[in-house]
């Protein structure tokens, strides 16, 4: 199962159902399999996350915030300075629009990403010492 937010996809983990023929034995067996395989996802995702990212920080989060809220405003903004004449649009204007609601949209991603990144432990959250 998939959800879209926002023009990112996430996927949502399946839980382990074993068949109504599985002996518990081999249910335990398989159950066990699948947490050695998340767990390795996890020290993987980890390792390299944070090996790439290092830790993040409020200063990091409000970067991130600031881009996404200038790329959002300049987005909208042009939007409105083209409803001023609103007789008919040229295709490079509404292509211009595209592309600056691309730019938004990535930016909220890259936010969800770094937050979710964190969540999971693959990034570790430091806070300054105030």
């Amino acid at each position: 199962m998939s959800t879209r937010k926002s023009g990112f996809t996430r996927y949502s983990s399946d839980h382990f159902e074993p068949q109504e023929d599985m002996d518990l034995t081999a249910q335990r067996r398989l159950r066990g399999q699948l947490e050695h395989i998340d767990y390795t996802v996890f020290a993987s995702n980890r390792e390299v996350i944070h090996t790439a990212l290092g830790s993040a920080d409020a200063e990091k989060f409000q970067r991130l915030a600031v881009a996404a809220a200038l790329a959002r405003a300049q987005w909208v903004k042009e939007a409105l300075d083209m409803a001023e004449n609103p007789s008919g649009f040229e295709t490079r204007q509404v292509m211009r629009l595209a592309e600056l609601r691309s730019r938004y949209e990535e930016l909220s991603s890259v936010y969800e990403a770094l937050r979710r990144m964190v969540e999971r432990g693959y990034v570790t959250y430091t806070t300054s010492a105030t």
